[in-house]
């Protein structure tokens, strides 16, 4: 680890290093943000992603709770469970025509309206256990780590008065849009999966709602709507792997 968070600071130094007009006690500053990024305990993990949560949830048109979007995110709510191992879970519904869900390591889970007009309840369920999947293992975490570098390498903001503090609003907006856009790895996807998978079932569950869900996303990918069809392996490949583990509990 200290070999990893001290290239990271090189690196940041590194692309600054030829700005002849760049402040060095910012240049400093920005290397020492790297290699905090690459610390970031979890607490301030759930710190900047309370804010950055916050921040989107601003800018975005939430369902009101006499929504049909929001009665149907209650129960689907219900069904997966109120906390992500033990981190409350929050639940909101933001209407826009997007196709997309995401979840941040406070408990942050949002679904959008064009996803809920496309799918099942039940396929609304496998995707959202896919997200509280990647909080649960560690992604969100890590993705955070590295939005959070980026942030502090362009903007060598100060770490005064705590992560989130040092931050502004449109810088909070920008790492918001980092982890909703964040790309996982192939591992990662696949490991978010067989998370949803094994919480479906273990909340009594039909699994079989994660595997039309990717069948549904698979006819679009490639028409680039959502950064939901930029992971891979591929959605028909998830679904034949999921499809499999159904099976071979048969």
């Amino acid at each position: 680890m200290k070999i990893r968070t001290s290239v990271m600071a090189l690196s940041v130094a590194a692309l600054f290093s030829g700005c002849q007009n760049f402040d060095s006690n910012s240049l400093m500053q920005s290397g020492a943000q790297a290699y905090q990024a690459a610390t970031l305990s979890d607490a301030q993990v759930k710190e900047l992603s309370v804010e950055s949560c916050q921040k989107m949830d601003s800018e975005a048109q939430i369902a009101p709770a006499s929504s049909e979007y929001s009665k149907r995110l209650d129960k689907i709510a219900t069904s997966l469970g109120d906390n992500i191992n033990g981190t409350p879970a929050n639940y909101k519904v933001y209407l826009t025509k997007d196709v997309n869900a995401w979840a941040m390591a406070n408990g942050c889970i949002r679904v959008y309206s064009g996803l809920m007009d496309m799918m099942t309840d039940n396929e609304v369920e496998g995707v959202l256990g896919h997200e509280m999947g990647h909080v649960a293992l560690g992604h969100t975490r890590k993705a955070m780590q590295l939005a959070y570098a980026t942030t502090a390498a362009r903007t060598a903001a100060s770490a005064a008065g705590g992560i989130a503090a040092s931050l502004s609003q449109s810088q909070l907006g920008d790492l918001g849009a980092q982890l909703v856009n964040a790309q996982f790895s192939q591992t990662q996807e696949s490991q978010a999966d067989d998370y949803s998978f094994d919480l479906m079932k273990q909340r009594k569950i039909n699994p079989n709602g994660l595997v039309t869900s990717f069948e549904k996303l698979a006819k679009l990918e490639g028409s680039h709507q959502s950064s939901m069809f930029d992971s891979h392996p591929s959605s028909e490949s998830r679904a034949e792997h999921i499809k499999a583990r159904i099976a071979a509990e048969k």
